[in-house]
């Protein structure tokens, strides 16, 4: 895994499979004056325009986050990741069982989303 830290926050990328080219990306900021200020999307749109960037054979770039996460799923789909999959209850916090969210995006869709 590698993270990029800056200001209480990071940003990951995480091969699921390198010789497949199967890619995670992630994102962390735990300073809440950072929350709802728009860092975290152009964090995120510039953490994925770079890896797009540096790995010109990759074609899919994927996020996954949990039903517990409103925020994230919303951010997600924000900059134009598309929900590939919900894997139900399978996320135990406190108490309580929650979904596993997968997003998604091609090299394709982003160019054209970042070219609007």
């Amino acid at each position: 895994m590698y993270l990029h830290k800056r200001f209480d926050s990071f940003v990951s990328k995480n091969w699921i499979d390198k010789i497949n080219l199967w890619l995670e990306v992630g994102i962390v900021i735990y300073n809440p004056n950072y929350w709802h200020s728009g860092f975290g999307t152009k964090a995120l749109e510039k953490w994925i325009t770079d890896i797009f960037s540096e790995y010109p054979d990759l074609e899919h770039i994927g996020l996954t986050t949990w039903s517990g996460n409103v925020r994230m799923m919303h951010l997600a789909e924000k900059i134009g990741l598309k929900k590939e999959a919900q894997i139900r209850k399978v996320r135990y916090f406190q108490g309580s069982y929650y979904d596993s969210v997968k997003y998604g995006i091609l090299r394709s869709e982003w160019k054209k989303c970042k070219n609007k």
